[in-house]
């Protein structure tokens, strides 16, 4: 899906016209006005179809982020509904997504779990601040070599983040700088697993298969379901959610508010900015490429204030930072979603699965997640695409400018990368005088 997206300026709220309209309207007040009971059933069908994906994919994107596997399905059933119950957008879908996976796990092993949460806190106070101030519509001004290289950066540390189970490494803490880490499973490649790896190739091809042959079903569910039962009839020494984690939590926690004391705020401003910034431009990004699919306008500044009430609330569950899921999004339209319920009902089966079945959970194996992450991060990478990019007919200041930000993005800090991406691909703009909004590419994931 790499269509240009220099529509923006047309399609969204930042025109004069949509400048004038009220700032914060939720899509669902627009939609149920002309709601009847055929689509109220599609979108429950489509939010049952997203829910099944978002199962498997929101407990790897919490463990792979360096959390407890739980937390991924409190943060799809939270934000995720807030995110559809509020959000600008027909058919966006929200919840844990790849792209946080680097700044999580950062602010984890930096600040503990207990600062993530606070780290969230303030970003949803940034966004929700941002949106009133009418902020969303400036997200065309940032460079797209920008975008293209941190995703592609992203890509890369979540694919290596997880060789350790894809091939079954036994190596225990494993350092976060990318190097050492490479260097830490290298040193570990004595302990490498046959049966580990058969079942990340196994799990992979199957996702493939079953998303060409049957795309609209849900073809991790299948993958993973199939790993799980493989394993525990075989008997594979592989490691699971329970042998790793215990019982995963099956049930909502009581909100509570994280430490806000004036050092804190001080100490996690600089990553809440960064969470703050990746919600805003994903769930945009994702907004823009849900128009396209099904005719629609999206209402940014409301859509920013959405994921600014949504990662607020996550935290005081003790979630992760949330956004929108292109993939899913996708999904959701495909499967005959058309209205904000679809997402709100994709949440509530989230919170019905927590509540009856959690315990299955703890059967899914290892390798079956590191298989879903390593396809994620290759979708995120869209090599086909990168290789054009990078191609000599594309513009050597964006070449050079997306391979920094990439650079920065795997060796340095996500933070810096943007800052510095920015700050360049802005000036280049100015000295070029190219001043209009960018040519975009929607990512294909």
């Amino acid at each position: 899906m790499s269509s240009l997206l220099t529509y923006l300026a047309m399609h969204s709220d930042s025109s004069a016209k949509s400048a004038r309209a009220p700032l914060f309207q939720p899509k669902i007040l627009t939609t149920l006005k002309t709601y009847n009971r055929a689509q109220f059933l599609a979108d429950i069908f489509a939010g049952l179809t997203v829910a099944l994906v978002a199962l498997p994919l929101s407990i790897a994107i919490a463990i792979a982020s360096g959390a407890e596997p739980g937390v991924g399905l409190v943060t799809a059933v939270v934000a995720g509904f807030v995110i559809s119950a509020l959000g600008g957008s027909r058919v966006q879908i929200g919840g844990p997504t790849g792209a946080f996976i680097v700044v999580v796990y950062g602010v984890i092993a930096e600040h503990g779990y207990d600062g993530l949460v606070t780290a969230t806190f303030m970003a949803g106070i940034i966004l929700v601040v941002s949106g009133w101030l009418r902020i969303g519509n400036l997200i065309r001004h940032v460079p797209e070599p920008v975008i293209n290289g941190f995703t592609v950066g992203i890509a890369v540390i979540i694919a290596t983040s997880q060789l350790r189970d894809a091939l079954g490494l036994q190596a225990d803490k494993l350092p976060a700088e990318f190097f050492a880490k490479i260097e830490g499973m290298w040193a570990a490649r004595d302990t490498l697993s046959l049966s580990a790896f058969a079942v990340t190739v196994a799990t992979g091809i199957l996702i493939v298969v079953v998303r060409r042959a049957w795309p609209k079903l849900p073809g991790i569910v299948f993958a993973v379901i199939a790993a799980a039962l493989v394993v525990w009839l075989v008997g594979l020494p592989v490691e699971t959610i329970g042998s790793r984690y215990g019982a995963i939590q099956s049930s909502l926690p009581m909100p509570r508010l994280p430490d806000l004391s004036p050092e804190k705020l001080v100490e996690l401003f600089p990553s809440a900015l960064t969470i703050a910034f990746l919600a805003g431009i994903e769930s945009l990004l994702s907004a823009i490429v849900a128009d396209r699919m099904v005719a629609g306008k999206h209402r940014p500044n409301a859509e920013v204030v959405a994921q600014g009430i949504a990662n607020t609330a996550s935290s005081l569950f003790a979630g992760l930072p949330a956004t929108g899921a292109i993939a899913r999004t996708a999904t959701n339209v495909r499967a005959g979603g058309r209205t904000p319920v679809a997402g709100i009902a994709h949440a509530l089966f989230i919170l019905v699965f927590m509540l009856v079945a959690a315990p299955l959970a703890n059967y899914l194996p290892m390798p079956a997640l590191a298989a879903i992450l390593l396809l994620t991060a290759w979708n995120m990478a869209e090599v086909d695409e990168l290789k054009e990019r990078l191609s000599p007919k594309a513009r050597l200041s964006d070449r050079a400018l997306l391979v920094l930000t990439m650079l920065l993005t795997v060796l340095v800090d996500l933070t810096v990368a943007i800052g510095v991406g920015v700050a360049i691909g802005l000036a280049l703009r100015i000295s070029r005088r190219d001043i209009d909004p960018p040519e975009w590419h929607a990512p294909d994931r």
